[in-house]
């Protein structure tokens, strides 16, 4: 069986070789278009097929759009680890935020773990376009991880999303060995 690709087909720009793909909500600025007509955004879908994917270690790559999908998959995989820890849903954002924040790789770059899936960014300023998506990205997705791991009526974490913490897509991830 193979894994679920993203149902998207339209996108105006992308960087590198990832589309840069509207949202449905924009809580954070950066890059990506703000559509509020849409239904389901990447990162909708992506959580959707998310526990799917996450036991796939191969992904063919079909477009763009696939390696914003890859990317988040890993990135909602990093934000169940940090979610183990905390004990209600505002503690959890917190997390999130300071995870989304903190430095990381992008592609190119040494430690980034599928340099071979996704293109260098060919100048400083399409790397900084990146790393601005990127963050964009990580902003959104922490605060929709965050609503669906805390969604009960107790405030506690759900542990049919926090289970899949230990899971690793492709057989990679996107925080450093012993992270």
């Amino acid at each position: 069986m193979p894994a679920y690709h993203s149902q998207i087909r339209d996108y105006q720009q992308s960087v590198g070789n990832m589309a840069i793909l509207p949202l449905r909500t924009c809580t954070y600025r950066g890059p990506a278009p703000i559509v509020s007509n849409i239904e389901q955004d990447i990162i909708d879908e992506a959580l959707y097929y998310f526990k799917a994917n996450v036991f796939f270690r191969s992904f063919e790559v079909k477009n763009e759009i696939d390696r914003v999908l890859i990317y988040i998959t890993l990135y909602v995989t990093e934000c169940l680890k940090k979610l183990q820890r905390c004990s209600n849903k505002n503690q959890g954002l917190q997390e999130m935020y300071t995870l989304a924040i903190s430095k990381f790789d992008i592609p190119g770059e040494a430690n980034f773990p599928l340099n071979s899936v996704y293109a260098r960014p060919q100048t400083t300023a399409e790397g900084d376009l990146m790393r601005q998506y990127l963050q964009q990205l990580r902003q959104e997705i922490g605060i929709r991880v965050c609503e669906r791991v805390f969604s009960g009526e107790d405030g506690k974490p759900s542990k049919w999303w926090l289970c899949f913490a230990k899971k690793k897509f492709m057989d990679k991830s996107l925080s450093g060995p012993g992270q």
